[in-house]
């Protein structure tokens, strides 16, 4: 088998929730994709902060950008090698790598959207295919070019006969509303790990609150919590995408106008994202019937606890990916390599009705392996 005749693909995703590389290899050849391996690097710390440094503007940041991206792609690098060595894989037999690189800038609104990669060094590195650069032709054609995930959420998840939504909840949190017949429709409901993970690094040094428990110590604050919830995005009707450019540390300084426990503020910010996911499921998902949690937020037990509780009264089950057969920290690395085999196919990878562009795209571009 060969990469022109395989149906290996492996996806590679870093969000922004920054907590490092998750990579998958799949089989593409069945009705549903199989998984033949995973692996997650985490970032180190120095990396971690200069990726999170550029989120803003800093000195000299052009030359320190191309630095981080070639920094990240080694790390992509060393996924990829690990992920063939897992499989017993050989890189001939990969048709292609997807690979979304780190989203430093999402500004759809003025036309642009910039992701930290080097799709040509992990070509160089790798000797496998890479497509990269996934949401600039959605935005090109009028549309936000986010979320992407959805069109794969419906390929793989919906059901003939049950309403379904998929919630992932990364450092932003988005949804897929995956009704049984009637139009697929997806948007990002706001924050979902980013203003957890960055309290806590302010106020106890670590990357994020493992399991939510430092959250679950504390009480919730209504008031900080309703003047949180009086933002704009919340209230826009979709379709819509943000990131750290709207929901970061600055914004939530706006709202602390007075002193609070820390904990206290944790406990809030986490039913902040469960509060703005359940709003955008009442307010765009009528008749669900099954809520299925995607993304690193599905293993932060205290946030999974609250958004079950708030389902409770519905007895509306609130379940992970898991229950439908992939890990929930596994999905989008897993929508990047079918992204990447949409591209490589020359078949559409967006859902208009999701990001609002003008018509179907095919999405990324591609850059071969060279024969060796």
């Amino acid at each position: 088998m060969t990469h022109e005749t395989s149906q290996h693909y492996i996806g590679i995703m870093s969000g922004t929730s920054l907590d490092g590389v998750d990579a998958v290899l799949a089989d593409f050849s069945k009705l549903k994709p199989v998984l033949l391996a995973h692996q997650h690097l985490d970032f180190d710390p120095k990396l971690r902060a200069e990726l999170l440094a550029l989120n803003r503007c800093i000195d000299n940041e052009l030359e320190r950008a191309a630095l981080a991206a070639n920094q990240l792609v080694q790390r992509y690098a060393q996924a990829v090698q690990a992920l063939l060595v897992q499989s017993g894989k050989p890189a001939t037999e990969i048709a292609a790598i997807g690979c979304h690189g780190q989203t430093v800038r999402h500004r759809p609104e003025l036309g642009f959207t910039l992701q930290l990669n080097n799709a040509a060094l992990l070509a160089e590195l790798s000797g496998v295919a890479v497509v990269a650069d996934f949401r600039s032709r959605d935005i090109a054609a009028g549309g936000q070019g986010a979320p992407l995930v959805p069109a794969f959420h419906a390929a793989l998840f919906q059901h003939p006969s049950i309403h379904r939504v998929i919630v992932n909840i990364g450092g932003i949190a988005n949804l897929t509303n995956l009704p049984s017949n009637g139009n697929i429709n997806g948007f990002d409901c706001g924050p979902g790990n980013m203003l957890l993970d960055a309290w806590c690094m302010t106020h106890r040094g670590t990357a994020y609150d493992a399991e939510g428990a430092w959250a679950a110590s504390g009480e919730v604050i209504p008031s900080l919590l309703d003047a949180c919830l009086q933002e704009p995005y919340f209230q826009q009707p979709p379709p819509k995408s943000t990131g750290r450019d709207l929901f970061n540390m600055a914004w939530l300084q706006r709202y602390l106008l007075t002193e609070y426990a820390p904990q206290d503020v944790q406990a809030t910010l986490l039913k902040l994202t469960v509060h703005s996911i359940e709003q955008a499921i009442q307010g765009n998902c009528a008749g669900a019937q099954e809520i299925y949690v995607c993304g690193g937020g599905a293993r932060n037990n205290a946030l999974m606890n609250s958004l079950r509780h708030a389902y409770a009264k519905t007895a509306t089950p609130v379940a992970l990916t898991d229950a439908l057969g992939v890990a929930a920290e596994q999905v989008e690395a897993l929508a990047f390599a079918w992204l990447a085999r949409q591209a490589v196919r020359r078949e559409a990878g967006n859902l208009p009705a999701v990001t609002g562009a003008r018509h179907a795209c095919i999405l990324g571009a591609i850059y071969p392996a060279q024969p060796r």
